[in-house]
């Protein structure tokens, strides 16, 4: 498939990769490490895995790492990984959100490229300044919005660019979920405790969490940016420090209309993270739990399924598509088409050069649109559900 001889130049071989956070006990860290492998760009070479030193530095070991790139701390690793000839030429964050602002910033002054776990940082102002550094540093900066990944909302991105939907008027991007329908974060459930916890997660909870994947989704797909936003954030558990449930109304430059639902408080959902997008000449919908299906509804024409590698399936797609159809692909390979993505961009970065154009990726500039999106929720509700510009 497509995506096996997506070859760009090697000279130098894999990418020497550092991970900050992700260590013992942590979720992310291990999807990032295996998404990172899955197309053989990268070498996990130097970590500094948790903010407990004898933590970070067992869990390095464990994963193989020499005990001499087994860093106590991301402030040592960044100083020292920039001074070995071999160091690291590009660092995952997967940290808890409160700590993506100064760890970047400390490896982006080193001249080291980042690729940063969702939402970009806690506030505005350290996603603006992320944004300022990334462009003085000349590295690149990416945000594994991985959702954007997935085969078939690629397609659906080009289908509309094309204009197979005519004029956008409504799109409807949902996400919920029920693991925090009761209070987790008081039995020591450790996603749960900093996910809801103010001071690592910011402001937002749920919306931050995965509000800010379905915001994220829905702009990538339409090609729209948010003109203003009516938000309504929920706590529905008693004792909790962060909303748990958002409904918010957007208005997007041009004159389209959306709607975006988040919850972590739906029983019967899982991740059901859903996008529709409908324009004068027809819509489309697509669910992430059903991924390799895209449905087209040409207007005054039956609706057709549209399948990744199967009939109707499109280029955008095919360059992400690893497997014949009827094989699913799923969360991991989505999450590692943005990291093979990266890749090409550093590996053009090496010479100078640039990737592919065909080459897509969230950016610094994408987080800090979501950070944005998610600061202005939380104005909007706390006056009272008014209209906010982001």
């Amino acid at each position: 498939m497509a995506i096996e001889g997506r070859g760009d130049a090697r000279s130098g071989g894999r990418i020497r990769l550092g991970m900050v956070g992700g260590g013992q006990g942590a979720f992310i860290g291990a999807v990032h490490r295996l998404c990172a492998r899955m197309d053989d760009h990268y070498d996990l070479v130097a970590g500094a895995l948790s903010s407990q030193k004898k933590r970070a530095v067992a869990s390095a070991l464990e994963l193989g790492i020499a005990s001499d790139r087994a860093y106590g701390s991301y402030e040592e690793m960044a100083v020292k990984e920039s001074k070995r000839p071999d160091g690291v030429e590009a660092v995952a964050i997967v940290t808890p959100n409160h700590m993506h602002a100064p760890v970047a910033k400390a490896f982006l002054k080193a001249g080291i490229h980042v690729i940063c776990d969702k939402p970009l940082t806690t506030t505005v102002k350290q996603a603006k300044d992320l944004v300022a550094l990334t462009k003085k540093s000349k590295r690149i900066f990416a945000v594994t919005y991985n959702y954007s990944g997935y085969p078939m909302i690629r397609q659906a991105r080009a289908m509309v660019a094309a204009g197979e939907l005519g004029t956008l008027r409504v799109v409807q991007a949902e996400y919920p979920q029920d693991w925090l329908t009761e209070r987790l974060e008081a039995e020591g459930h450790k996603q749960a405790k900093w996910r809801t916890d103010p001071k690592q997660s910011g402001a937002g909870g749920c919306i931050g969490d995965i509000g800010t994947h379905a915001y994220h989704l829905a702009g990538f797909v339409s090609g729209l940016k948010i003109d203003s936003l009516c938000a309504d954030l929920s706590t529905f558990v008693k004792g909790r420090k962060v909303d748990d449930n958002a409904a918010i109304l957007l208005r997007y430059k041009g004159g389209a209309r959306g709607m975006l639902w988040a919850s972590q408080v739906a029983p019967g959902n899982e991740n059901a993270l859903r996008l529709r997008v409908y324009g004068d000449k027809g819509g489309l919908e697509w669910s992430q739990e059903s991924p390799n299906e895209l449905w087209h509804a040409p207007y005054g024409a039956p609706r057709r399924l549209l399948t990744r590698a199967g009939n109707g399936a499109d280029a955008a797609a095919g360059r992400v598509t690893r497997v014949p159809p009827g094989h699913p692909e799923g969360y991991l390979e989505g999450f590692a088409n943005v990291y093979s993505e990266v890749a090409a961009a550093l590996y053009a970065a090496r010479s100078g050069g640039k990737p592919d154009p065909e080459v897509i990726f969230p950016t610094v500039a994408d987080g800090l649109e979501g950070v944005a999106f998610v600061e202005a929720a939380v104005k909007s509700s706390a006056k009272g559900s008014v209209w906010v510009k982001p």
